[in-house]
């Protein structure tokens, strides 16, 4: 006699909730990420824009509270960006934790970090 080949029933009812599990956890994830990089492009734009070379630091919150009223993002606050100066430019940093409840007890917390500054590209000498 030939063995049976292919996907019996349990298997298939595992492989369809395993499915289901990443397809849930998948959308409840993607819309924190999206939120993180509306974030990154507004303190992004805000430096980029040359218009606040000589601002204070109240220049730079109210054009990111501008920002966060156009993209509709509410993770960081105007308060909670870390504004520093390096040399003539204006360095925005951020950073926030992120929870997202999966099922019953269950969450899932990610940790978001961004600033203005371009990561270095230069190589190990």
């Amino acid at each position: 006699m030939r063995s049976q080949r292919g996907l019996g029933f349990a298997g298939l009812l595992s492989l369809l909730v395993a499915i289901v599990l990443l397809a849930i956890t998948g959308m409840k994830v993607v819309p924190a990420y999206i939120e993180y990089f509306a974030i990154k492009k507004a303190v992004t734009a805000i430096t980029e824009s040359g218009q606040l070379r000589n601002a204070t630091v109240a220049d730079v919150r109210k054009a990111f509270e501008a920002r966060q009223t156009i993209d509709y993002f509410e993770a960081v606050q105007p308060s909670d960006l870390e504004i520093t100066k390096e040399g003539n430019e204006i360095v925005i940093g951020f950073a926030y934790e992120k929870r997202i409840p999966l099922f019953s007890n269950v969450s899932l917390v990610i940790d978001f970090a961004g600033s203005s500054k371009p990561k270095s590209t230069r190589g190990i000498d």
